[in-house]
């Protein structure tokens, strides 16, 4: 008869695996992808090393693992969002461009290793496949604005592309240094007006007494 583990015994095993995950993902941050060992990863959550394959059979399947949680969160993040936020779909996507910048550089090794940081081709892949899932996202609330008449007829998905694509280029660089206080708010900024600009959104108007200063 097959051993069954008891559901004491299973939910030790999943905390120790949600544990192991999330030690990870630390680790990932602060080193990258590629000086993230099964040791490093063990000693940094308490575990031997055998106790890290019992889990995972591989490196690569650790790491697979790691960059689906850590990605995913953030695609919940986004997707929350452009989605259920305040504001017609131009100011949705506006207030998505700017939470997911600010995340990732409030968390800037995740960011980095998620994005750009040099990978095994197991997580390479989970990265493309992370990148259609925003660019679907991105691409749907372009969709609506463009029935609501806020937006100029556009492929939605050439569109999405690429905002997916230059939010990605614009970050790499300040994720790999610090980029804190006026100049992050500045950065943010601007990423979020980009946006917009690829989109076709008409410039919001200036605030009233800037009007009035210029007439006079």
């Amino acid at each position: 008869m097959a051993y069954r583990k008891t559901p004491a015994v299973q939910d030790r095993l999943t905390a120790a695996r949600e544990r192991l995950v999330d030690e990870a993902i630390t680790v990932v941050a602060e080193v990258g992808w590629s000086q993230a060992s099964v040791t490093a990863v063990a000693a940094a959550a308490g575990m031997s090393v055998g106790s890290v394959y019992q889990h995972f059979p591989s490196k690569a399947a650790l790491a697979v693992e790691v960059f689906r949680r850590a990605a995913g969160r953030e695609a919940e993040v986004l997707g929350e969002v452009l989605r259920d936020s305040d504001g017609d779909p131009v100011e949705r996507l506006t207030h998505g461009v700017t939470v997911f910048a600010r995340r990732a550089l409030e968390s800037r090794g995740v960011a980095y290793a998620l994005l750009a940081a040099p990978s095994e081709p197991a997580v390479e892949s989970e990265r493309l496949e992370f990148r259609r899932r925003y660019r679907s996202m991105f691409a749907e609330v372009v969709r609506e604005g463009i029935a609501a008449g806020l937006l100029p007829e556009q492929d939605p998905e050439v569109t999405a592309a690429a905002l997916t694509g230059a939010i990605g280029e614009v970050l790499v660089d300040p994720l790999s240094g610090p980029a804190e206080g006026a100049d992050g708010d500045r950065l943010v900024a601007e990423l979020a007006a980009m946006s917009l600009r690829c989109a076709g959104a008409l410039p919001a108007a200036p605030p009233r007494e800037l009007e009035d200063s210029d007439a006079q």
